[in-house]
């Protein structure tokens, strides 16, 4: 399996945030193949308890709820029991990585057990940072490359990548548990005259279509002001980078051309959306010239 920042590979851009870690990637430095599977695994168990299987809620906070306590075990020099934190905390040791950005991603899981809606743009970004942000964060500090300004960029990016994967998910997000789940801001369905019927049912109506497009301009937006990370970062890593960002930018121009009705037809990327993502991986845009 190849990917990269934020959970997102290349070749499955967008498709599922913990299912395309970065585990084995050419672009990957091998030195660092492993300590980044084990961060896959840990991200990929913990997200499968919130998300898979027919689990009730309380049983998968339980779950969730032994991984925090592992984590503690770690911060105050206890012995560690479970598989996925005697492969991952010698990583954890070696690399100095701030316990913080996992206890952030079992707070977003934690919280996609029990919450479907989401209030407004800010609520949902805080879900993102959360959600998304720490992975990108855990492979700058891999990298030996965790100043103010790559962490800034790399949150762009990752933020921008869990919201393109909400938008073209919002069929299948809402076919989720009981209610489902729309990660659509609600106060931005309202201000579109879009409500939970509309999108439960499946139907791309005209204000449908302007909410997506609504959001589809912010996440291009997001993701443009975190792009220059990928050119600011040498080799491997600053192409693998390009390729992410420049496979994202691809997923809503195809949400753009299916006219934003993503329930008939899922956007994704096929072998002919390859050769313009390489060369924009490659070519320099003038304006991330700073």
């Amino acid at each position: 399996m190849a990917t990269g920042l934020c959970g997102y590979t290349p070749a499955h851009m967008a498709v599922d945030h913990y299912e395309n870690f970065p585990v084995a990637s050419i672009l990957l430095p091998p030195a660092l193949r492993e300590p980044v599977a084990a961060i896959y695994w840990f991200a990929r168990n913990a997200d499968d308890f919130a998300d898979e299987g027919n689990l009730p809620p309380e049983e998968r906070r339980a779950l969730l709820a032994e991984y925090q306590a592992e984590l503690d075990a770690i911060e105050h020099d206890r012995p560690s029991r479970h598989p996925v934190f005697l492969r991952l905390r010698p990583v954890i040791a070696h690399y100095e990585l701030p316990l913080q950005l996992f206890r952030d991603l079992l707070d977003a899981f934690m919280q996609d057990v029990g919450k479907d809606r989401y209030r407004d743009f800010a609520e949902l970004m805080d879900y993102c940072r959360r959600s998304a942000d720490p992975v990108g964060r855990l492979l700058l500090h891999l990298f030996g490359a965790a100043t103010a300004r790559n962490l800034a960029r790399s949150d762009a990016i990752c933020s921008a990548l869990q919201l393109i994967n909400h938008w073209q998910d919002v069929g299948i997000d809402a076919a989720k548990g009981d209610r489902g789940r729309i990660y659509l801001p609600q106060d931005d369905m309202a201000r579109f005259g879009v409500d939970d019927a509309t999108v439960r049912s499946r139907v791309a109506s005209a204000d449908f279509r302007s909410l997506l497009r609504f959001q589809v301009q912010r996440a291009r937006t997001l993701m443009l002001s975190g792009a220059p990370l990928g050119w600011d970062l040498p080799g491997r890593i600053g192409l693998e980078i390009r390729a992410i960002v420049a496979g994202g930018l691809r997923i809503l121009d195809k949400i753009e051309a299916v006219d934003y009705d993503v329930f008939k037809r899922r956007p994704k990327l096929d072998a002919f959306d390859w050769p313009l993502i390489l060369w924009r991986s490659l070519v320099r845009p003038a304006d991330t010239n700073r």
